[in-house]
């Protein structure tokens, strides 16, 4: 992350916004579902075409890449090296 990039807050984004998360082995979209007691609910859409829920809370950082929303993570990586591929069927 460079030092030109502003953190703000997760809560800032409204339902149906869409950003970048780490998932363990990589990158991968989701959307802002649902803000309620103190917690964000993200969906994520998996490469094999399913979605998974994510919770977490509402002061969780966030960076902009561009006009990209991005998950603030601990490691130093680049998103673009390791983004998921998605299911071709679809």
């Amino acid at each position: 992350m460079e030092a030109a990039e502003t953190l703000v807050r997760l809560d800032t984004l409204v339902s149906g916004s869409r950003l970048l998360v780490r998932s363990k082995k990589d990158w991968r979209s989701a959307a802002v579902a649902k803000m309620s007691e103190g917690r964000v609910v993200l969906t994520v859409c998996s490469p094999g075409g399913y979605t998974y829920r994510l919770r977490r809370d509402l002061d969780a950082e966030i960076f902009y890449e561009g006009s990209i929303p991005i998950l603030k993570y601990d490691e130093p990586e680049n998103w673009r090296d390791n983004f998921s591929r998605y299911d071709y069927r679809w």
